[in-house]
């Protein structure tokens, strides 16, 4: 994410965003500083981390591709509004420049995308996940399927 950022801002000029930073700032109590590039490093790094184990879990748990992968995306977003509009660093998405909404959404899902494309790749070596496993008991789009044999949802 960080790269696409850097690559967006070589030609739009875009300065650096201090948001993140300044959540950081507000989250643990630090003195607030005019621009927090230390904070904004740690912010990105450490929801890029913890959001990263989350998406490996849908994807050994058999929740893999792109919908798998769009989905983790809008909780990306949703975990940055909270914590920004929770400190009152941030405003509501809906209240910004549609530019810059626009802007934040596609480095949120290179973030997304990208991070599903290895979570699922390093998944795969375990074999299909216990959803999968669930629904290849009768392909297609059936009800009624029941549950996975509990040797089989546990099992690798």
């Amino acid at each position: 994410m960080t790269l696409s950022e850097k690559a967006e801002q070589t030609f739009s000029r875009r300065p650096d965003s201090h948001v993140p930073g300044r959540t950081m700032q507000r989250l643990t109590g630090m003195t607030e500083t005019a621009e927090p590039a230390a904070a904004t490093w740690v912010m990105h790094v450490g929801q890029a981390t913890a959001l990263g184990i989350l998406r490996s879990v849908m994807a050994h748990t058999g929740l893999r591709g792109p919908l798998a992968s769009g989905k983790f995306t809008v909780l990306r977003v949703t975990a940055d509004q909270i914590l920004e509009n929770a400190t009152g660093v941030g405003a509501p998405p809906q209240t910004w420049p549609r530019t810059e909404l626009l802007i934040d959404l596609f480095h949120k899902s290179v973030y997304g995308f990208a991070t599903g494309l290895v979570a699922d790749a390093l998944a795969s070596r375990s074999g299909p996940g216990p959803g999968q496993r669930h629904a290849g008991m009768r392909p297609g789009r059936q009800t009624g399927v029941g549950a996975l044999p509990r040797s089989q949802a546990f099992s690798r």
